[in-house]
């Protein structure tokens, strides 16, 4: 997990990531802390697992960590965050050890994650995006934009 921590430590992450947490200190709903990330990671590694998948633990995790983070350029500059998100990861992925095979594949879980599309990668981060959220337990249920039907009301994976 040599890469995985060469982001999760990189001052650049850092800043970013408490900068999301500062943003989102008052948000009612969801928010996009290290604890979501790591649960999309998790949750997206038990279905590779399941599934008898060969993406790596470090490319998965890697997804998760940066899938969110371009937030920060959403809430500053109105890019949207998976947007955001791409281009942080560029940058970021500049400093790992990952091929450019890899780096593709990651960059386009990261784009495609807001959407369910046709590649298996980008299919599982986005389900496991979803999945990663405790509706049942929610303080703003009721309030919430999503759909009753989206909403997870039970644990289930």
């Amino acid at each position: 997990m040599e890469n995985v921590n060469k982001i999760l430590n990189h001052p650049k992450y850092k800043k970013l990531l408490n900068e999301l947490n500062d943003l989102e200190k008052h948000r009612e709903f969801c928010n996009h802390t290290i604890e979501h990330f790591l649960d999309v990671a998790r949750i997206s590694y038990i279905f590779i697992l399941e599934k008898g998948l060969s993406y790596s633990k470090e490319i998965v995790y890697t997804i998760a960590l940066l899938h969110d983070i371009g937030r920060v350029l959403e809430y500053n500059n109105g890019i949207d965050h998976h947007e955001g998100s791409v281009i942080i990861a560029n940058e970021l992925l500049e400093e790992t050890s990952f091929t450019t095979e890899e780096k593709d594949l990651i960059i386009k879980a990261i784009r495609d994650h807001r959407k369910e599309c046709d590649d298996e990668l980008s299919k599982i981060i986005y389900k496991s995006d979803k999945l990663s959220r405790n509706c049942f337990n929610c303080k703003a249920y009721n309030e919430c934009y999503w759909d009753k039907e989206k909403k997870n009301n039970e644990i289930t994976i």
